[in-house]
């Protein structure tokens, strides 16, 4: 059986933390939403709730793979620090934190079963792929038009 060439013990315990990240990122992106205010508010909220729902998504994910492995999904959620910062980009910057850590441990599964587990291995290089995504939407978020084009003509206002 391919379980018994990597530690699933250890996998387990890796897919706990990622199920309780994800657990985190659907509450803290829930509430990220309720935060916006301003005339870019609609477009912001849609994209934080969608991030919640992806969020849950993976966390079903991870929550699957845990119980095909024979283990038993957490009930703890990931770290919810209320930092009352409700500035848009403080929010995106405390989202880029949160998707630079699920990164992270979705990172941190691949050695425990690179070559060993074709199903958790492509599990893992996806999810990873996913969240380098999130990662470079939340800092694109974060630039401004400026950093698009250097030595490019600044638009008259």
């Amino acid at each position: 059986m391919a379980r018994d060439r990597y530690d699933t013990a250890a996998v387990v315990r890796q897919l706990n933390r990622i199920l309780e990240a994800e657990l985190a990122g659907v509450v803290r992106y829930t509430h990220y939403s309720f935060m916006v205010f301003g005339f870019h508010r609609i477009a912001i909220v849609q994209w934080l709730r969608a991030q919640a729902s992806e969020s849950l998504l993976h966390a079903t994910e991870a929550g699957e793979m845990i119980t095909s492995l024979g283990g038993h999904p957490s009930l703890g959620i990931g770290p919810l620090l209320d930092t009352h910062r409700d500035e848009l980009v403080e929010i995106l910057e405390e989202a880029l934190e949160h998707e630079t850590a699920a990164l992270d441990l979705y990172r941190g599964l691949i050695p425990m079963v690179e070559g060993k587990s074709v199903m958790l291995e492509e599990y893992a290089r996806k999810m990873i792929g996913t969240e380098e995504a999130h990662v470079g939407e939340v800092r694109k978020m974060l630039r401004g038009p400026e950093a698009l084009a250097p030595g490019r003509p600044k638009r008259k206002r």
